[in-house]
């Protein structure tokens, strides 16, 4: 309460003075191409990009460690090793250490990185707030050429999963 009070406070007197007081905003810039963003796999320690998998079909998840519905997504990503699967962290609370943990008590082996601030950003910029709402599960589609298509909100079954790569790439 006290902070609107100022906030109102501030704007009034900007209005009586005749200047305008500029509220600070910790607005991040976004990458110029998320696929270009050099993340670091938790499981190696080893950076990549996701445009380093151009030529194979990928599966890009946003999720966070807090999320039962993305645990069920991986699960069913888990049931399709022949694709390239990305789990990307989106939530600024978490760390390595506990995708580290999730990781090691969910038995999951292919790529998982923190999203830095400006490729989760440039991924909100492309696809909106959904990309980083985890409990929707989200899931981008990244065909061998790198295009890409944001799949349905929800889980989607790994017979999903695998029609979309069929009808998408």
């Amino acid at each position: 309460m006290k902070t609107l009070s100022l906030i109102v406070l501030l704007i009034f007197l900007a209005g009586c003075g005749g200047y305008v007081v500029e509220i600070p905003t910790d607005e991040v810039e976004p990458a110029n191409d998320w696929k270009d963003v050099e993340l670091t796999d938790i499981n190696t320690g080893n950076t990549f990009k996701v445009s380093d998998f151009k030529g194979k079909t990928v599966l890009l998840e946003s999720f966070a460690v807090w999320c039962p519905t993305c645990l069920r997504q991986q699960k069913e990503m888990k049931k399709l090793p022949d694709l390239v699967h990305i789990s990307l962290d989106t939530d600024p609370n978490e760390d390595e250490a506990k995708v580290k943990s999730h990781i090691e008590r969910n038995d999951l082996d292919w790529y998982f990185a923190i999203s830095p601030e400006t490729m989760t950003q440039a991924l909100i910029d492309e696809y909106g707030l959904g990309i980083v709402n985890a409990p929707s599960a989200p899931v981008i589609l990244i065909c061998e050429d790198q295009s890409t298509r944001f799949l349905k909100s929800g889980v989607k079954s790994a017979e999903e999963l695998q029609k979309e790569v069929e009808v998408g790439c």
